[in-house]
């Protein structure tokens, strides 16, 4: 991070979208897109990267990063039908391809465009603003990590039982 702020560069995952769709010539369509993806190529080596500690993670540390879900919380998950992870860092019940289900698919590809579009409307992802907004002392970062926050704890505890039920 501080290599990042020392040459004036801003960290964030949601910017990279665009620069995807910039490469692929979504220019040409559509404006927002018609930018110079190029000067943004150091971001798509963050994403490589993320994408390879991820890789790296799941294959080679998954025994070293035991799940240790509080008890409450593995009733709660026991009483909507889901197992507690054991070992894994995603329970089977939600994850596993078997579990694809139309209403999964639609939970999962509507909760995406909301990010998408939350991202896009909040000026940024919360990578982008809980760590390089806040750690330049930006106001509006700070007010766009309390509403995901507050987005998160509202999710968490009154959306997700109700889709799960």
């Amino acid at each position: 991070m501080l290599t990042l702020i020392y040459f004036g560069k801003n960290f964030g995952m949601s910017s990279n979208l665009r620069s995807l769709c910039s490469m692929t010539g979504m220019g040409k369509k559509i404006p927002f897109f018609d930018w110079d993806w190029k000067s943004q190529r150091w971001n798509l080596v963050v994403v490589a990267g993320a994408m390879l500690g991820g890789f790296v993670a799941t294959h080679y540390l998954q025994n070293s990063s035991n799940v240790n879900l509080n008890p409450t919380t593995v009733e709660r998950l026991a009483s909507w039908q889901i197992d507690a992870p054991n070992g894994k860092l995603l329970p089977d019940a939600l994850f596993a391809t078997d579990q694809l289900t139309p209403k999964n698919m639609s939970i999962l590809l509507i909760g995406g465009l909301l990010v998408g579009f939350g991202s896009r409307y909040a000026g940024g992802c919360t990578s982008g603003h809980a760590i390089s907004g806040l750690s330049n002392f930006q106001l509006p970062s700070l007010k766009a990590v309390i509403g995901f926050f507050v987005g998160g704890l509202i999710m968490a505890h009154f959306i997700l039982p109700f889709l799960l039920n």
